[in-house]
């Protein structure tokens, strides 16, 4: 019979966890290389990657998240603190964010605000106690005890979404005001008048786009707050219908609208076309954030593209410069808005 194959290494420790030294001795590489080819470091040597591989699947080795905390002081995670998942924007934002950090050797641990300020606080208290590497932070409203956690926090923290003045806050984003007033600038260079807005969740970003909206028709001498729907329900293509009949009800002579995002105004396209009410001929309708289904529309949606895929790209990098205590070029970088013109305008 042929000879069993040697037993693996003996378990130095009373638990009997397999360590990353022991990886490190079978592999016959340095702890610190058995640490970087399990991150996911691309820069390791293929060979040795290879190796150190092999030698944590002969041991079923696990690496302990909070071993490596204390040891290096943080983790190698980063907390990312987003409003929903069921919107779609933050999911391309996620994917961004993910492509971006995985490669450097960071995991994402997501938590969710439900658009609450008191839930995002609690959220990144519980997540400072595992010592994350980094934060990614969705907009720039924190109530004051969240903004005291992250400043004497000392990780490194990017916001996303937004802009600020403030040199002290990093951020990646776009002008929500001035996205807002573009799009409304738009109906009236189509000649509309009588410019609604519709809005739900009603969450800070949004709040900014109604101001642009304002800006635009205060501008033009237009703007009449009677034409405005303020709803605080979470936003859907049913809610957007529903306001969409309701507008239309009490404000007959509305000829366009400007729904805050993509999904109320499909909602709204759809109801248009149950009330008999022709786009554009009668109501221009324009979205926001050019979200999936919006060009397939009938007729296809105006709305704002916004870039949800580089916001998450920039801000990882960004964070990922200042983790390696580099200082970023800009502490706010604008990718902008594009105007997604079509037939519903």
């Amino acid at each position: 019979m042929p000879p069993a194959p040697p037993p693996p290494p003996s378990r130095p420790r009373a638990t009997g966890r397999v360590t990353l030294a022991d990886v490190a001795a079978l592999a016959g590489v340095s702890p610190i290389t058995v640490s970087r080819t399990l991150r996911g470091e691309r820069t390791v040597d293929p060979v040795l990657a290879a190796r150190v591989k092999e030698a944590a699947q002969q041991l079923r080795y696990v690496p302990d998240p909070a071993a490596r905390a204390l040891a290096s002081r943080h983790g190698s995670h980063v907390a990312v603190l987003i409003p929903m998942l069921s919107n779609a924007l933050f999911v391309d934002l996620l994917e961004a964010v993910q492509r971006t950090l995985r490669p450097a050797g960071y995991q994402t641990l997501i938590g969710i605000t439900h658009y609450s300020p008191d839930e995002e606080e609690q959220l990144l208290r519980e997540q400072l106690q595992h010592r994350p590497a980094g934060l990614l932070v969705t907009g720039i409203d924190q109530n004051a005890a969240t903004r005291d956690l992250m400043a004497h926090s000392g990780v490194p923290c990017v916001h996303l979404m937004e802009l600020s003045t403030d040199p002290a806050q990093y951020c990646v984003g776009f002008s929500q005001r001035d996205a807002g007033e573009a799009i409304t600038r738009h109906l009236l260079e189509r000649g509309r008048r009588r410019i609604a807005f519709v809005a739900a969740q009603l969450d800070p970003r949004t709040l900014q786009r109604a101001e642009g909206y304002r800006r635009a028709l205060q501008a033009a001498g237009l703007y009449d707050p009677a034409l405005e729907r303020l709803d605080p329900r979470p936003s859907s293509m049913a809610l957007g219908g529903e306001l969409l009949e309701q507008l239309l009800r009490e404000q007959p002579g509305c000829d366009a609208v400007f729904f805050c995002n993509d999904d109320l105004a499909q909602g709204g396209l759809l109801a248009a076309l149950r009330l008999g009410v022709a786009v554009p001929q009668r109501l221009a309708v324009a979205g926001f954030n050019d979200l999936s289904g919006s060009d397939q529309m009938l007729p296809p949606l105006t709305t704002v593209a916004t870039p949800r895929g580089a916001i998450g790209e920039a801000s990882a990098q960004m964070l990922l410069s200042l983790m390696r205590g580099d200082t970023p070029a800009r502490h706010s970088v604008d990718l902008g808005f594009e105007l997604r013109l079509r037939a519903s305008t």
